[in-house]
């Protein structure tokens, strides 16, 4: 049962189902969690949203009073320690807690992932309710961790590249699909397209998946049949959605229509296919192969926003900022309402870092700030890409190349 009830009656053990308002008005990359963290609880509190959804069947409700005020203490939103609850006096590594979780859940889904494709290779029909488990352990490691869970799957051996691309693309299917707002059978959906967009390419002979060099002709027109050998395997299969059948077909299809295999172009591609299309290629690029050392995630999303005529621009700017990355040079504004430039990867970082310059609100230069993303939400994150002219910039390119190298914008 939902119960809508204001920002400030929000306490400890209650079910948030969604937010009502913009999606980017709330600081949370998940629509649909546990309220048990009290940096969540001090954050929602301090949130601008008109409304929030609870669900008293799966947490507590708002009767026995609201929640614990929270305070200023230091200059950061804290919540009034002394009125929560406490189970125990004992210190929680919490990231160590979710590191060990991401490892025994990676290690879990390959195993599982393995066993299905081995079967499929034997021919064997695909039971996708059989899979559902592994999909579920995934959405629970990325909804506590997302950042480490994608970190740590993507920094796969180059000799587990083809069972762990699965797993990594059902979790940035899933922390995408978060990210929308979807609701959670449509999550779980996506979650099963990713872990299985790929199931085709057991049709293709190991040496031409594992081959450590550049693919010829023919190699690769048999790599590019591994969409079609797959859709067919799943279309044969138990409790397959249209989801699943659409990123095994289409995630190499192309908005302007130059992809395969069937050359579909703008939304005649379906959201699940575009979706999968970019998460595929970012867990690509990132991922050491046989044949390429990785690249950072800055560097991926800086070249990926670069290709014209590939990717959904609206969507990959969602998934940018759902794994708190964003390409390099891109005026951005906050929700803080201020402006900034996204910074080059300087030092390998695995989150992108924003340079404030200027108050959108009383259009006047600020000193600079760096500020590092993240893909779990925070106090100020990307809302949108804004145009130069816009704001009135002039040169931007010559404006944005002093702004990196640390000059101000002022004068």
């Amino acid at each position: 049962m939902l119960r809508r009830i204001a920002p400030g009656q929000a306490r400890m053990g209650m079910y948030i189902h969604g937010f009502e308002g913009s999606w980017f008005s709330h600081p949370f990359w998940r629509t649909r969690f546990l309220l048990e963290r009290p940096e969540d609880l001090a954050a929602l509190l301090a949130s601008d949203v008109p409304a929030v959804l609870i669900d008293v069947e799966r947490g507590v409700g708002p009767e026995g009073g609201a929640a614990p005020r929270a305070h200023i203490a230091g200059g950061v939103l804290k919540p009034a320690l002394a009125e929560m609850s406490v189970t125990s006096c004992a210190p929680v590594d919490s990231v160590r807690i979710d590191r060990e979780l991401a490892r025994k859940t990676i290690a879990r889904s390959k195993h599982a992932v393995k066993s299905v494709f081995d079967g499929a290779r034997l021919g064997q029909p695909i039971d996708a309710e059989a899979v559902a488990s592994v999909v579920t352990d995934i959405s629970q490691a990325v909804d506590r961790n997302p950042a480490m869970f994608i970190d740590m799957v993507r920094l796969k051996s180059k000799d587990e590249y083809t069972y762990l691309h699965s797993v990594s693309v059902c979790a940035l299917m899933v922390n995408l699909a978060n990210q929308l707002g979807l609701d959670e059978p449509t999550v779980r959906s996506m979650g099963l397209a990713g872990l299985l967009h790929d199931i085709g390419k057991m049709a293709v002979p190991d040496t031409v998946l594992n081959k450590p060099g550049p693919l010829d002709e023919d190699e690769l027109a048999l790599i590019r049949t591994h969409p079609e050998h797959g859709h067919a395997m799943l279309a044969n299969g138990e409790s397959v959605t249209q989801e699943v059948l659409d990123v095994s077909l289409l995630h190499h299809e192309k908005i302007d229509g130059t992809g395969y295999p069937k050359g579909l172009k703008g939304d005649a591609i379906s959201l699940a296919a575009r979706m999968g299309a970019i998460c595929d290629v970012y867990d690509a690029l990132t991922s050491a192969r046989p044949y390429k050392e990785g690249w950072t995630p800055l560097r991926a999303a800086t070249e990926m926003h670069g290709w014209e005529g590939h990717f959904d621009r609206e969507l990959l700017f969602k998934f940018f900022r759902s794994v708190g990355v964003a390409p390099t040079g891109l005026l951005v504004r906050m929700r803080s309402n201020r402006l900034g430039i996204t910074l080059p990867d300087g030092a390998r970082e695995a989150r992108s870092k924003v340079r404030i310059f200027h108050c959108a609100l009383e259009r006047a230069p600020l000193t600079l700030e760096d500020v590092f993303l993240s893909s779990a939400g925070g106090s100020d994150q990307i809302v949108s890409e804004e145009d130069p002219d816009r704001w009135g910039f002039g040169d931007w390119r010559a404006l944005s190349q002093k702004l990196i190298a640390g000059q101000s914008a002022r004068g």
